[in-house]
């Protein structure tokens, strides 16, 4: 095996780690055998996954999976019931082994702190689910959430479900139209929201974006409002404040029983064009989906403290907090920037809270390795068990600067893909077997994942679309009232196979790579490009914090790279036509962009992904469709600017 390699599994974790388990009761000895041996019956590793984690049904399933209506259309947990908070929360709260353990921690940026036990968070879920019930709301009503990060987030989430209504997170730095969009789909009934959060230091108003939003949101009936501020509220007709649901009586164990395929979760995803997708997620199917991964991928378990730096209005949110739970772990929830009031933010949170498990952002790294250096022994992360990392592709430098520098190689990062829709991962690579930089593993256990090329025949060793074979529990049950644009959007390409919509690369070594959507994946003299290849050879020259590249129509070449750059701090040459050099030295002279800007910043979300589409739009002149999940929209007029006459 090759230096690229960053981790090799040390001892501890080839003899403790919980996906070994999975290992012992298949009866076999690498995770390539694991993962053929769990897709060769699906219905069997889910059951397995059922029982290891201790999942208590309420009426226990008589088949795992019926797929007589067709595979777009699966029924998982045939003729169980159960109810996701009760099954998550419930069980621990209920035992006095775990009743007083911590099940949510709080840090906002001025360092205050917050936290709930178990039987505390069961206590404040069930006042509240008792509430909102009071105010009308019950069984299949869509209540949409728009909270920042805070203990309220995770008792919001949980009353809804226990009630039998639908979850409609909200991303935190929506704008009125983005709300107005997301809560008439949904046909919300309620909403709760915040007052306000604080970030980067200053005060953001929540309940006033929604208040813009909601005249033209008419199916809302009640509001129910957190202070997360403390801000005096003048309440309306329909608003009702927080501590008035926490005061309600409690109502036991009286949890809504719900079929295993009943909707738990509208998991809005952002499209080009058209309006945004509910993604469908279900009590049984993502409850069990992700308190896999974070028992086999992310081995944690009671005990341990997971932190992964998102917001509910990504997958990632909901993912965090069940999976935690569902595993009777510790959930550490930080609300506001975190480069604030430095850098150094993220390592002091780690140390402060012993996380055993810390999600971050390959964005967040770059940032993280191209400021001033700093002196890492000074703190204490000696806690952190596993890395974990989602949403964008890596370069090798700032991976392999996060696994080897900061960590000297001694934890496993767990670069995992997957998506709204899919409630979890594709693909991820486990902590007990080797892992190249920037590797993706490969298939998650119980995914029958595959390259394929245009004809859907497998591909290996070059760029072709990633696809699935057979369901999954938490594949989502369609796009909320909108069954035809279900199958447009994951069944049209290759009939009978979910088309995911990334380029995927398997190499010699079986590892696997994300190379980007397929729409972003440039076709430059008929071979494809993927921007992630090009901005890697980039981010290696000394002088590059970060880059972006996109692909534009050319009448020769067909697509043409066209590349942004931004300095590291200090760096004041521009260096465009060197980075032209650069990239055609390394991946050949087609493949020069034509273009090479420098630029102060790049279009990102919230949750620090680059938003290419948008860096497109602002190079053609085009319209750049929803922006509504940037943190930055005044990037794109900067790129725009760069390019003056050049188009």
């Amino acid at each position: 095996m090759s230096d690229s390699y960053c981790w090799y599994p040390t001892e501890d974790y080839l003899e403790s780690a919980n996906v070994l388990r999975v290992m012992h009761f298949y009866g076999v000895t690498t995770m390539n055998e694991l993962r053929r041996k769990s897709v060769e019956d699906v219905s069997r590793y889910w059951d397995f996954v059922v029982n290891d984690l201790g999942i208590p049904f309420t009426t226990q399933y008589t088949k795992v999976l019926d797929v007589s209506k067709g595979i777009q259309y699966p029924d998982w947990f045939v003729g169980g019931t159960l109810n996701l908070a009760d099954s998550v929360v419930g069980r621990w709260a209920r035992d006095p082994a775990s009743a007083d353990r911590v099940a949510v921690l709080h840090e906002d940026e001025a360092g205050r702190t917050r936290s709930l036990t178990y039987v505390e968070l069961e206590h404040q879920i069930e006042s509240v689910a008792s509430g909102m019930r009071s105010y009308g709301i019950g069984k299949g009503d869509v209540v949409a959430m728009f909270l920042p990060m805070i203990p309220e987030a995770v008792v919001s989430f949980y009353a809804i479900a226990r009630i039998g209504a639908i979850v409609a997170p909200l991303f935190s730095g929506f704008a009125p139209s983005a709300l107005v969009a997301r809560i008439q789909d949904a046909n919300a009934k309620a909403v709760i929201v915040a007052d306000g959060t604080v970030r980067r230091s200053r005060s953001l108003g929540l309940k006033p974006l929604l208040d813009q939003a909601l005249p033209s949101c008419p199916s809302i009936e009640q509001v129910f409002v957190v202070s997360n501020l403390e801000s005096t509220q003048t309440a309306g007709s329909n608003e009702v404040p927080w501590e008035r649901l926490l005061a309600s009586p409690t109502e036991g164990g009286q949890a809504e029983q719900m079929r295993a395929t009943d909707p738990l979760l509208l998991a809005y995803t952002s499209g080009t064009t058209g309006r945004p997708k509910g993604a469908v997620h279900t009590h049984a199917g993502f409850l069990v989906k992700t308190a896999s991964e974070a028992a086999y991928s992310f081995d944690i378990s009671a005990g341990s403290v997971f932190c992964w730096i998102t917001d509910m209005g990504w997958i990632m949110g909901p993912l965090s907090i069940v999976g935690t739970h569902a595993n009777g772990a510790t959930l550490l929830l930080y609300e506001g920037a975190v480069d604030v009031p430095d850098l150094t933010r993220i390592w002091k949170l780690t140390e402060r809270h012993r996380v055993s498990m810390l999600g971050v952002s390959p964005t967040l790294i770059r940032t993280l390795r191209t400021r001033d250096p700093i002196d890492f022994t000074v703190f204490d992360l000696s806690s952190v068990h596993t890395l974990g990392s989602t949403g964008e592709p890596w370069d090798p430098a700032s991976y392999d600067w996060l696994a080897k520098v900061i960590f000297g190689t001694r934890v496993p990062v767990i670069n995992f893909s997957g998506g709204t829709e899919v409630g979890g991962s594709f693909l991820a690579p486990y902590p007990i077997e080797p892992i190249r930089s920037c590797s993706l593993g490969g298939p998650s256990l119980g995914m029958d994942v595959d390259v394929v090329d245009s004809k859907g025949q497998p591909l290996r060793g070059s760029i072709g679309e990633m696809i699935c074979r057979q369901p999954w529990p938490a594949m989502t049950k369609g796009v909320w009232q909108d069954n035809d644009r279900y199958l447009e959007a994951y069944w049209s390409t290759f009939p009978g196979l979910w088309r995911h919509g990334d380029f995927a690369l398997v190499d010699e070594d079986g590892q696997w790579f994300i190379l980007g959507r397929s729409d972003d994946v440039m076709n430059v003299a008929g071979k494809r490009l993927a921007p992630a290849e090009v901005e890697a050879v980039m981010a290696s020259h000394p002088a590059v914090s970060e880059a972006a590249v996109v692909g534009i129509p050319d009448s020769k070449k067909g697509e043409a790279v066209w590349a942004f750059w931004v300095p590291r701090p200090g760096v004041l040459e521009d260096i465009s036509e060197e980075l032209k050099l650069l990239v055609a030295s390394e991946l050949g002279k087609p493949f020069t962009p034509t273009a090479v800007r420098r630029v102060s910043q790049l279009p990102k979300t919230r949750s620090a992904k680059i938003m290419r589409r948008a860096v497109r739009s602002a190079v053609l002149g085009e319209d750049p469709g929803d922006l509504s999940g940037a943190e930055n929209p005044d990037a794109i007029a900067e790129i725009r600017a760069s390019l003056q006459g050049e188009i």
